[in-house]
């Protein structure tokens, strides 16, 4: 089973080794040299954007505006108005850096890739400022394997269940916000297995006390690109799955909502 559109993106993406088309030759397709892999079932990993979705900007997430419909014009139309930040989206290196890659020139075969989920859910639940480590990427490494180049490494904290609670933000008294991410260390160190992306199930690369965000200045002048609130982290394995990063396409983007899917 495959979502429309996506094979064609899957097999882009070969040149990155993770999946390729099959081999015009004989014997079945599971035989030959670069076949593709199956996969039984579709995760959504987007949240869906309302105007009340938690961001840093105190404006509303999304407004719309109608300017056609059914009745009156022969079809529905609205005009959107959002920051490019906002709900399940993408952080392009532009965002960093002001001669980086806005999202409309990413590399397609970037945006699909293996998907590493390394959960922290647990140590998250009682410390909201825990961030995932390079001793956690070392313990994950121990129990599955070496992170594999050019994958998307994702942390799993179990806050996409907070998205429509104050407690997404966690902000305290004086507006610091508290929630997990990546520490600087376990970011530079997926920038050593070379690593394309990151992903949070948070609202920031960044954890949420963070006011310099070197994650985001570490990673995206590098020319990766990081996903932030993302959704259903905890309903995939460690290993095995792969991402398709639906990104946005618009021109000199710093970013832009995302529908982000896994097939595993």
């Amino acid at each position: 089973m495959c979502v429309p559109g996506c094979l064609e993106a899957i097999v882009r993406g070969s040149r990155r080794g993770l999946l390729a088309p099959p081999e015009p030759t004989g014997g079945r397709p599971s035989d030959r040299p670069g076949a593709l892999r199956s996969f039984s079932r579709v995760v959504d990993l987007t949240h869906a954007v309302g105007p009340d979705f938690p961001s840093f900007d105190p404006r509303p997430s999304l407004i719309t505006e109608t300017v056609a419909t059914l009745r009156r014009d022969g079809y529905n139309m609205r005009r959107w108005h959002l920051i490019e930040h906002t709900g399940t989206h993408l952080d392009a290196p532009i965002h960093y850096a002001d001669d980086g890659t806005s999202a409309d020139c990413l590399e397609i075969e970037d945006l699909v890739a293996p998907l590493v989920v390394v959960d922290i859910a647990a140590r998250a639940q009682d410390n909201p400022d825990t961030q995932l480590t390079p001793d956690d990427l070392l313990a994950f490494e121990v129990a599955h394997g070496p992170i594999p180049a050019h994958s998307c490494v994702a942390m799993c904290s179990g806050w996409d269940r907070l998205v429509t609670s104050p407690r997404f933000c966690n902000a305290d008294e004086q507006g610091l916000m508290h929630f997990p991410s990546f520490h600087p260390d376990a970011a530079a160190l997926l920038i050593e297995r070379d690593v394309r992306g990151l992903a949070v199930d948070t609202l920031s690369l960044d954890h949420g006390v963070s006011r310099d965000f070197p994650t985001h200045r570490a990673r995206l002048p590098t020319g990766r690109w990081g996903l932030e609130a993302v959704a259903n982290l905890g309903a995939l394995p460690p290993v095995g799955a792969t991402i398709v990063v639906g990104g946005p396409k618009i021109e000199g983007a710093t970013g832009g909502p995302a529908r982000v899917l896994a097939l595993v």
